[in-house]
């Protein structure tokens, strides 16, 4: 039994039970909607159906990051019982999640000055974090110490790569990410934009294609360009999608066809209600492990 305890963030985006049966504890961060402040909680306190159904209705959330106190009280009880923590946390391009998570392991080395705790910047999001902490769990449960793990982790987070593309900008116009004019010109001309996360661990908007068939013909390709080994790629592959499963099927489809010898079938997730609070319906993100991020 390995005395370390692995712990991530909900914004992994992998469902409730997965995280049940790695033995993974997570730490939920929280969504304000229509007035009213939720946990991030993969689904339980409200499905994801309502949630992207809100949104559609024009509902805009709004979210909240893991607090230190929060963390503490994730990690304090593993430490009462002599267990090291390694804590892998969203992105510090895109939160300030993994900053809170450092301030907490300050304070409790404090109290428990024998104990070690590490904690990762993942440098992802969403499903693509969900991989590599998935990855650092295989590890665990193969008997490598929390020290090979962590070394592990921070030499090889910027090779799982995250793809990413929408169908639908109305979220985008709605948040002022994009826009009313661009917004109604992509809904128009069907631009769906495809998007990947950068060395830096921020999405960066890389092309604008136009016509789902071709985007998803392109997000394909990305990953015969990018996977390990290419074609011959023997990897995991994970997807997450925001209310829009067919599409997400497509592509897992396809990836199937072109690459025979993938470590099982994909999984295909949900995107949460936090990342989801960013994107809206009709994200399709793709994530697998390749050559390193370099831009």
């Amino acid at each position: 039994m390995s005395k370390f305890v692995l712990t991530c963030c909900s914004t992994a985006d992998m469902p409730y039970e997965y995280f049940l049966k790695r033995d993974i504890p997570f730490a939920s961060f929280h969504f304000n909607m229509d007035g009213k402040e939720y946990i991030d909680d993969l689904g339980q306190t409200m499905s994801f159906e309502e949630f992207y159904s809100r949104i559609e209705g024009g509902a805009m959330p709004t979210t909240s990051q893991v607090n230190v106190g929060e963390f503490i009280d994730l990690f304090e009880p593993f430490l009462k019982e002599s267990k090291d923590i390694l804590h892998i946390s969203l992105s510090t391009g895109l939160s300030g999640a993994y900053n809170s998570a450092c301030m907490a392991k300050e304070e409790l080395l404090c109290r428990y000055p024998e104990r070690k705790i590490m904690i990762v910047d993942s440098l992802g999001a969403s499903s693509g974090y969900g991989l590599l902490t998935d990855l650092a769990a295989d590890m665990r449960d193969r008997g490598s110490s929390i020290e090979e793990v962590y070394e592990w982790l921070e030499g090889n987070k910027l090779n799982v790569h995250h793809w990413f593309f929408s169908t639908d900008l109305t979220h985008y116009k709605r948040g002022g990410r994009i826009s009313a004019t661009s917004a109604v010109v992509g809904n128009l001309l069907n631009i769906c934009p495809l998007l990947n996360m950068s060395y830096d661990g921020k999405l960066i908007s890389r092309e604008k294609i136009r016509g789902k068939k071709h985007v998803i013909a392109e997000i394909v390709k990305k990953m015969k360009k990018h996977a390990e080994n290419g074609i011959e790629y023997s990897g995991k592959c994970f997807i997450s999608n925001s209310a829009c499963y067919d599409d997400a099927r497509m592509v897992a489809d396809l990836i199937e066809e072109k690459f025979p010898n993938l470590n099982g079938k994909v999984m295909i997730n949900s995107v949460g209600t936090v990342i989801g609070s960013h994107t809206g319906p009709g994200t399709v993100a793709l994530f697998f492990l390749g050559d390193k991020r370099i831009d």
